[in-house]
């Protein structure tokens, strides 16, 4: 049986498509791969993303909760909704995630800037 056969792969699976991750056998590991165990041995070797494709798989998801439509299509407030999301996401502390979030709703970084402020400022009235 192979690691992507492994019922834990299995188990798993939906989790690692949802992070971008995969499995692999545990003879495949690397040194910054999670090797989990089953029933005391190694049954599949779990190779996280980098960070660079993280915003883009937080972006593919909020497309999907928001309709599977493009982001530039969305009024103001539905914009606002997604910078909110990507916010409690922790999209805006990866590099160029401010510049990448205005391209894909189509508004400027300046734009993005003052959806941040305003959440910053409705949560301290709270």
């Amino acid at each position: 049986m192979s690691a992507t056969e492994h019922p834990l792969a299995e188990a798993i699976k939906p989790l690692l498509d949802a992070v971008g991750a995969r499995a692999l056998p545990p003879e495949q590991a690397r040194p910054d791969d999670v090797l989990l165990d089953w029933e005391g041995s190694p049954a599949v070797a779990v190779r996280l993303p980098g960070l660079e494709s993280a915003l883009d798989r937080l972006l593919a998801d909020v497309r999907r909760q928001f309709g599977g439509g493009e982001l530039t299509a969305l009024d103001r407030a539905g914009k606002q909704r997604v910078v909110a999301l990507l916010e409690e996401r922790g999209a805006f502390t990866v590099r160029h995630g401010v510049e990448t979030v205005a391209a894909a709703l189509g508004v400027s970084r300046f734009t993005v800037y003052n959806y941040l402020n305003r959440q910053q400022g409705d949560a301290r009235k709270s």
